[in-house]
């Protein structure tokens, strides 16, 4: 039952990847429809979710804290590995990127699959906590201790993220108690229903299979850390927090799913091994198609 409902999210990346190779509709096509979903229609999707979450149920706001906890144990401990094995920041970067980071689009949609508009709405509440956090460790992963020198860049960065945005907005809506009037909301969730899937195509669409050829034990490793590693943590986590239910479901897929594709492009940004992080991002959501349903099946939440 498990593999009915989440193959079909890894049939979209399948055909995404197909679609791009074939070269249709066209070259251009790929990289505006990721820029129209992730500056409008995904954003639409986190407000419209988060506007109505009920931010002051005690179960979310564990689900918060514990949701901190895992991404930064996580990066403690690549950190204190990396004192073990020395490693550049453009190699660290994208090894730290591939441990923390996720697949929002993938993460959403196997949380609609199996939890519905509740799981939607505790993904929004995880998202708005967690991409910051992630953004700040992947730019000081990838910049070394100058990012630290220049808060106000830093702060920048974060404040052009639509995504953040999005989140900040929902939040102060939800907290405000206003709502989307006027048909505001109907416009939102108009616009969040093409967000998933022409995400789960643009990831297809992005996966480099030419950059499997270098670093195989590092990637493998980072792949291994992330999709095996991360939730049998994330899993632990929940325990300690009191985490059940649908709380617990988002905390664990989170940390099941692949890394980001923009990890490439933040990587590429700030002269990292993007290589290397292209190689991540591939053999992660190869490897996720295996993997997120047997963690699920293995942790119970199948």
């Amino acid at each position: 039952m498990l593999f009915i409902t989440i193959w079909p999210l890894f049939a979209l990346i399948c055909l995404g990847y197909v679609l791009a190779r074939k070269g249709f509709p066209d070259a251009g096509f790929w990289p505006a429809a990721e820029r129209i979903n992730y500056f409008l229609l995904f954003p639409a999707l986190l407000v419209s979710s988060l506007v109505d979450a009920p931010l002051g149920d005690p179960q979310i706001l564990r689900l918060g804290a514990a949701a901190l906890v895992v991404i930064l144990l996580a990066a403690v401990g690549l950190a204190l590995a990396r004192r073990l094995f020395p490693a550049p920041a453009a190699r660290f970067g994208p090894a730290l990127q591939g441990t923390v980071r996720f697949n929002t689009y993938l993460g959403l949609a196997v949380t609609v699959s199996l939890a519905g508009d509740v799981g939607i709405e505790r993904a929004a509440v995880y998202l708005a906590i967690c991409v910051p956090v992630v953004n700040v460790l992947s730019i000081m992963a990838l910049s070394e201790r100058e990012v630290l020198g220049r808060p106000g860049a830093l702060v920048r960065t974060m404040l052009k993220n639509p995504l953040i945005l999005a989140c900040l907005a929902g939040i102060t809506l939800a907290l405000l108690g206003l709502g989307l009037p006027y048909g505001l909301g109907t416009f939102m969730e108009l616009l969040a229903r093409g967000s998933l899937p022409l995400g789960l195509l643009c990831v297809g669409a992005a996966l480099q299979p030419r950059a499997l050829g270098r670093d195989g034990l590092v990637v493998g490793g980072n792949a291994a850390l992330r999709l095996l590693g991360m939730p049998m943590l994330a899993a632990g986590v929940a325990l300690v927090f009191g985490l059940d239910g649908v709380e617990a479901l988002v905390l664990v897929v989170f940390s099941a799913i692949p890394t980001a594709p923009t990890a490439y492009v933040l990587t590429r940004q700030l002269g990292g091994d993007g290589t290397m992080m292209a190689g991540l991002v591939t053999a992660q959501t190869l490897a996720a198609i295996v993997t997120i349903p047997l963690v699920l099946l293995v942790l119970g939440y199948g």
